[in-house]
Order: structure tokens, then sequence, then C-alpha cells
């Protein structure tokens, strides 16, 4: 609609409110209870304009736009009317508005003077929690703060009280801050326009301050940051809310938990191991070293005696760069990353079912979803903006069926909660797909047109009746087949997966079952349907497995084996490409402990604390003769290493991060690195010169551009173009192609262009509770921490959630004669630990949880080396343990 605004001319989109098209014309304009992010309120009644045609004046935040509108913001009526109820709410402070708030921006345009002032008496400010202060005397009652954690976080955490001049914001029930249900995420503090809400942020120690757009380096979703630094100080951290991801959101961590960049324990120099001890000395000596021993090793065992880990919080540039000093300055396919431990199955499963690894649909498809089946993930908790997206949708109708043991937030506005005995997730989703079958709840059509195996698969789900489901997995019938009428009879329906379907012994099986039920109901490769979508971990397992930081892959998945890639490959870089498999970190361990493997190299990952069997990871780190490891800070990893290479942050680096849904977006340094370290990209550069090969590739854009160059799904993607147009999705084949943001709507990737349904039956996990260990334990995250907890426990997340809890069932703690808070011990076959309990019914009898992020309560010493078949992904989500009360 064409639309006038004090003499210039805007088009806005038909549903449009008066002060979008303010907005578009570049005009200031006060609006004080209206946020982009919320719906239309008017409140204040601060944004009065007047309108060609219109007799009185009208709130621009409410008003509909009309085709052909001419408005102005400065007539005079309304401008008087704003004016006038701008100096209503001023009188409410104290004293005069927070210096630089939206509020005083607000006095300053409209005129209004300090006035009188109606509150008497100070009131205390409440600084209990570590991030936020609140000022109740500062608050104009817009409520802008209650609407954005209602309508984006949908926590409900804050409310207004009081009556006529005295409402104001309370937290909870009117406590201390750190008593609501606040999750932390900020997005009060972001919206207040008055500075009654307030970060407590470290001041700023420079004279010039910057701000960077940048990508966040925690979770998988990939939020845009906004990173404002005074001299090498970070000052603040806000979400962009231009940003097509996050969409001005952020979680506790993304926002907040950055005080690590700076924290004491920063690892500033290289390290040296020198008669026993790590100490301090120069790059020089550290990367001379790591050559001279490599290149020993090599020359003694062959290239073979390497191995690997790259790092999924590292750069997709890094990462490339990683693989191709393995293979090129090496001579090994030794590589990996941590997506072996977490979503290789994700990965496996979707190219057997698809054609491709990533998944199917863009995050925008969440908000026209009206069903999710969610399985295995707990997204308030591991990815918080996905989960917010989630909980809105169906607080404003979407249908939502939880798969999950523990009781998660979620599950509370599920319509139905599955809880599943962990390890039989293969046995539930072929219930669900059997139940769709019968009830007549699959697309027939899509079926026949664009699947394969079909029949081999209804002859197989014959035997998964929800009466033989229940005897499996515990799962009641009704429930089971309730859940499948909510799912079959949705029409935008979309499945969400995590780490509780992958991390099983049988975790590809699992992903591809639960593919079927997304390839039965036309939801994949359609424009209704909402996809198969995998929530990766850590920011960049997605990209460093683009990469070809994998054993058997190169770059964009293209396998080693092929002999023509390999000639592609070998003809760019100057070096016979191997076509046999390396090996996959679960086998470098085994490798080294039976004295085959020689020298590791670590990069960017802790593995004695969050790998399994951390007793074993250990016997290897002691077995080898050379271990190497690029961190921040001294790991439980590092402290075991004979060379250490202090590395960048996320906040230091240049290049590009993949979230979940293959968005490939800018990575830039707000802050140089602290000391001596170096970004991961120079460190690899330098050892690759210590073993005397050139890697042809100086800074990150040009890293980027060779692997495009070798790689026909990211051909179209460059640092430039990210620059220019922002986040691009692969595949992306040429510079005019925009990014295939939903798959498959032509033809499936596999070899015969149709969707592959699997017909797999439930096996068994690998171990099983017995009469010593009869509890089985689950493991996951926490909301406030990220996997080993290097970054979050050295932030203000620590007073947060400061020690790791042992979740058990009420019943299990009656018959163990454990109280809530009590010390217990958690013993598996393989070690001990101690750590506090936390008496639940988030998880059921027989169940225990428990997160990894912190050493103390090393849950990793207790799982098991069970894997997955097809991918060596451990089985996290299946440990028998036993618990006694330290009492």
């Amino acid at each position: 609609m064409n639309v006038t605004v004090d003499g210039i001319e805007v088009e806005v989109e038909p549903g449009s409110r008066l002060l979008d098209a303010v907005r578009a014309a570049g005009v200031e304009l006060p609006s004080l209870c209206a946020d982009p992010r919320l719906e239309p309120y008017g409140s204040c009644r601060t944004c009065m304009v007047g309108v060609d045609g219109v007799v009185e004046p009208v709130p621009a935040c409410t008003t509909l736009v009309s085709d052909g509108a001419v408005v102005s913001t400065g007539d005079a009526v309304a401008y008087a009317t704003s004016r006038t109820s701008l100096k209503l709410i001023a009188e409410r402070l104290p004293g005069p508005p927070a210096a630089g708030s939206e509020l005083a921006r607000a006095c300053e345009l409209l005129g209004v003077p300090d006035g009188d002032h109606r509150r008497d008496g100070p009131i205390a400010v409440d600084t209990s929690h570590p991030y936020i202060a609140y000022d109740p005397q500062l608050c104009i009652a817009c409520a802008r703060c209650v609407r954005i954690c209602d309508e984006v976080q949908g926590t409900f955490a804050l409310a207004m009280v009081g009556r006529g001049a005295d409402v104001a914001m309370a937290p909870g029930s009117g406590g201390p801050w750190t008593e609501s249900d606040c999750v932390s995420c900020g997005a009060c503090a972001d919206t207040c326009p008055s500075g009654a809400i307030a970060t407590i942020e470290r001041p700023a120690v420079g004279v010039t301050e910057s701000v960077t757009t940048t990508t966040c380096g925690y979770c998988g979703v990939g939020c845009t940051l906004d990173v404002r630094t005074a001299g090498d100080e970070v000052v603040e951290v806000r979400p962009n809310r231009a940003a097509p991801v996050n969409r001005g959101h952020a979680c506790v961590k993304g926002r907040f938990a950055h005080g690590f960049v700076r924290s004491p324990d920063r690892l500033r120099r290289p390290l040296i191991r020198r008669g026993g001890e790590l100490a301090e000395t120069s790059w020089e000596e550290a990367i001379g070293h790591v050559g001279r021993e490599l290149r020993r090793i090599v020359d003694e065992h062959g290239p073979d005696a390497v191995a690997a880990v790259s790092s999924a919080r590292a750069t997709n540039e890094e990462n490339y760069l990683m693989q191709k000093l393995m293979r090129v300055a090496v001579g090994t396919n030794n590589v990996d990353n941590c997506a072996r431990i977490c979503h290789a199955p994700s990965a496996a499963g979707l190219v057997a079912s698809f054609g491709l690894s990533g998944g199917t649909n863009p995050f925008e498809d969440f908000d026209r979803a009206d069903v999710f089946l969610l399985c295995g993930s707990n997204p308030t908790e591991a990815h918080p903006v996905v989960g917010a997206r989630i909980k809105q949708r169906v607080i404003a109708g979407a249908r939502l069926v939880v798969v999950d043991p523990r009781r998660i937030e979620l599950a509370g506005y599920a319509d139905v909660h599955l809880r599943p005995r962990p390890g039989t997730n293969v046995a539930v989703f072929n219930g669900l797909a059997a139940e769709l079958i019968r009830s007549g709840r699959i697309d027939e059509a899509f079926v026949a047109d664009r699947t394969e195996g079909f029949d081999e698969l209804r002859e197989l789900l014959a035997a998964y009746t929800p009466d033989a489901v229940e005897e499996i997995s515990g799962v009641p019938a009704a429930d089971l087949a309730r859940a499948a009428a909510l799912y079959g009879d949705g029409e935008a329906r979309a499945i969400v997966w995590g780490l509780g379907i992958t991390e099983h012994a049988h975790g590809t099986e699992g992903v591809r079952t639960l593919c079927n039920l997304a390839t039965l109901t036309g939801s994949v490769g359609t424009p209704d349907g909402c996809g198969a979508n995998p929530l990766r971990g850590q920011n960049n397992v997605q990209g460093a497995s683009d990469m070809g930081a994998m054993p058997d892959v190169l770059p964009g998945y293209q396998k080693v084996a092929d002999p023509e890639i390999g000639a592609r490959f070998e003809a760019a870089w100057g070096v016979p490409i191997r076509p046999e498999r390396g090996l996959r970190i679960p086998e470098m361990f085994d490798a080294a402990v039976a004295g085959e493997l020689k020298a590791l190299i670590v990069f960017g990952e802790d593995i004695v604390q969050t790998d399994p069997d951390s007793t074993h990871v250990r016997a290897a780190i002691d077995a080898c003769e050379l271990v190497v490891s690029h961190e921040i800070f001294l790991s439980e990893t590092a402290a075991l290493a004979d060379v250490v290479l202090p590395a960048a942050s996320f906040l230091e680096k240049d290049g590009t991060f993949t979230n979940f849904d293959r968005r490939v977006q800018r990575v830039r340094p707000a802050l140089p690195p602290p000391g001596e370290a170096k970004p991961d990209f120079d460190i690899i550069n330098a050892v690759a010169d210590a073993l005397g090969s050139d890697l042809g590739c100086r800074t990150p854009a040009d890293a980027y551009d060779e692997m495009a160059s070798l790689t026909p799904t990211f051909a179209g993607i460059s640092h430039r173009r990210l620059d220019d147009e922002g986040p691009i999705a692969w595949p992306c084949r040429s510079a005019d192609d925009p990014g295939e943001r939903r798959l498959y709507e032509d033809s499936f990737a596999t070899a015969s262009g149709r969707a592959q349904l699997a017909a797999i039956p439930y096996r068994p996990s690998g171990e099983q509770p017995s009469d010593d260990f009869p509890l089985l334990l689950v493991t996951g995250r926490r909301l406030e921490h990220y996997n080993a907890g290097t970054m979050t426990r050295r932030t203000g997340n620590l007073e947060l959630v400061p020690e790791e809890l042992l979740e058990l069932n009420p019943a299990d703690a009656s018959e163990l004669g454990v109280r809530d808070g009590d010390r217990v011990s958690v013993a598996s076959p393989r070690g001990e630990i101690e750590v506090t309990a936390d008496v639940t019914e988030r998880v059921s009898p027989g169940q225990a949880f428990m997160a990894f992020h912190f050493p103390e309560a090393a849950a990793n010493l207790l799982t098991s080396q069970h894997a997955d078949e097809a991918t060596t992904c451990p089985e996290y989500k299946v440990t028998a343990v036993r618990v006694r009360s330290r009492r």
C-alpha cells in the first residue's frame, strides 16, 4: 500500500500499522509502548498522528494503513495530545528520565521538561540477578517487558501489579527477581524504554565504542548478535533485531555469557610440557616442537599414526583448513569432528532417507506449522530461541506431541507426551507409522509417486501394534494412537529432533524411522510440509561436517573413495587423495590405546570431559607420544597435552558458521585475542608451515573461496556475498542462486530421486539395567551452561546454576533413602562420581538425569563405549547406574 508520511511516499504491506509507515519513511516518532517484535498495544498515546480525512488524531501504533493515506506527525492536535500523554507519564518518575533512554528522547522530541514527580521516597532497586537490575521507580507501566516475556520468550515471568498511578511491573509473585521464572534472555531489558530494567554490564574502559555484528558461538540456532566494545572490552551484547534467524531475540548464553573473553584464566601464551609440567614458551618453540614431532612420527610410523579432532566450535574456514592440513601436509584421512558424538546419525539418516545431510526446511516454516512432533530434544534449554518459537506457535493453536522420557518444559504445553523407556525410540516411531497407515492418515499419492520401500515397511509394521509398542517402550497404547492421529491430521507438520534420538546404539535407525513419518505424510519436499529438522548441538556442528572434517568425506560430503572426486581435489591440492576411510573419534582412542596412533591434535574440543568413558579417553591421551591442544582455557584435555596453543574465541574470529537449517552466516571479530593468543586459522597455517607445506589459504575468505571452487553445493557462497546479502542457505550452486531454503520440492537427492522408506525393526540398547546397576541415566544440557562449561562457568551464569544435580524420581529416592539436596554417589561399570540429588517428577521411575557441564560432576566418567553401529556415535542416553546416599 502507498502511504505518504510528512510528504514522503512509502510502500508498506497490507495489514501494516501507520507506525510501520512512519518508520519506513525514516521519521522519528515517540512510541513508548510499541516494539516491532510485539503486537500493537496502544496504551501510551505518545505516537498520535493526523490523517487526512480523519477528524481526530489517531495512535499510529494500532491504526491500520489504508492505501493512499496521508499522515502528518506534526499535526498540531496530535502533537498536543502526545505531549500531554507523555507529560503524565514523565510525572510518574522520581526525577529526570534515565539518560540515553527512549523515554528521555521522547521528552526531548515533544518538549516535555522535568516536572513534578509524584512518587515519594526511595524504592529499593532489585539487584538479585547477576545480569539484570530493576528500579520500580522508573517503571512507566508501558508493559513492554511483560509482553515481550509473554509474546516472544513465552515464559510469563513478569506481571503488571498495582492500581492507578501505582501500576508497575513485578517479577514473579513480587519477590526478588531471581525467585521468578525468568530464564534470563534479557528481552525485557532490551525493550524497556525508561531504564527501569537495565543490564548490569561492565562499564566502558575506552573512549571509542564500536559495534560488531557477528554470529553467536554457543548453540546451533545461529543467532545474530551486536557486540558493543570499548577498547578491548565487551560493553554489551544485544540480539540483532533485523536478523532473519533470531529476530531480535537471544538466550542467557548469547546475550550475557561473554565475560569469559577477558577471564584471567584465558590462555595467553603457548605451553609446552617439560619434566612432566606445562610451562610457558614462545610460539616459535611450540610450533617448532609440534612440526618436528609430527615429522618424526610420520617418518617412523607413517601418516596414519597421526589424527586430528576438529572443532564444531570453530569456523567453517578453520575446519576446512584442518582437514586440508591432515590430508595435504600429513597425508591421512584421520580427521573427525564432534558431530561424530552427537549428530552423525542425523546426517547418515537424512542422507539415506532423502539424499542430503541437512535439515529439510527453514526455521521460518515453524511459523506456519500446525503440528510439531518434538522428539528427544529439549529446545527451551538447549536451543532457547527455537524453543520459544515453538512455544509461541503452540500458544497460538498449533498441536504438540513430545516424545521424551523426561518431562521437559514443553511437555507441559503438549497435547500428548510420550515417555518411552530410554533406548526404545525405534519401536515408538514404528508404532506411530503403523498407526498412520492403519488409520488412513498417510498421503497415498505422495507415497506412490515419490517414495520407495512402502511395501516392505508396511509388512514390518504389522507387528508394531499399540499394545506391542507399549510392552517394549512403556508408552500407553492409547497415547500412541492419539499422538499418531494428531500428527497425521495436521496439514503443516514439523518434525524436530535432538540428541535424544541420535545418541543411542541405534541412533541412525532412530533417525530413519522418524523420517519415515515425514515421508508417509508427505511432509517433506512439499510446499505445505514443514519437514524433518535436526537441532544441532554446538554452534557449527553442521558446518564442521560440511567442510569435510570427517574421515570418509571431503568438503560437501564428497566421498574420498570416489576416484573422480579424488582426482579433482588432487589437481587443486597437488597431492594424492587416499581413498580409504580414516579413523573416527572413538576409533582414534582405541588405536592410541592399542599403540597404533602416536600423535593426536585436539582442536577446540575438551574430549576428556565431553566424550564417553573418560577413563578410556585419558588412557588414549597417555598412550600418545604427542598430544596438541588448541584451547582458550586450560581444559581437562589441555591439562594433559604436551603442547597447548592459545586460541581465539568466537568473539575474536573472522569467518563463517553454518546453523541448524543450513544457513551460512558471517562471524566477525569484535575484539583482539588476549595476550599472544591467535585465531585457530593462523595456528593451523603455522603448523602446516612447520611441516613444510603451504596450504595456500592465507585468509579465511581465501579458504572459503577455495572450498567453494571444489564443492558444487557451496559454489555460489562467498564472504563478499554474505557481507552484501546476509545469510545464505546451501545448496547454493552459483553466484545468482539465492540458496535452497526448502529441500526436495522437485526431487529427492537419492539415486532414484525418491525418498527411501526404511523397514527397520526395534533392537535393544547396548546397555541394560541390572541388579547391580538398576537405574538408567540419561545425560543432557542445562539452559545456563554450554558443553564442557569452560566458557559459561567463567561468567555470571555460574551464579544462576552453580553446580550439577542428579535428577531422581521420588519413588526411587524413597527406596534409596535419598532426600532432596542429599549428596549421592553415582556409579556405573566404568566409574563413580558424587553429586547433589534433585528429587523431582521430571524423570520417570527407574531413570535419572544429569548434564555434563561440570568437571567435578563428570557424567562421562560413567557413560559407556556402546555406539551407533552406522556412525560410531556414542550411546550417551542409556547408561546403567547405581545411586547411593552419602548421608
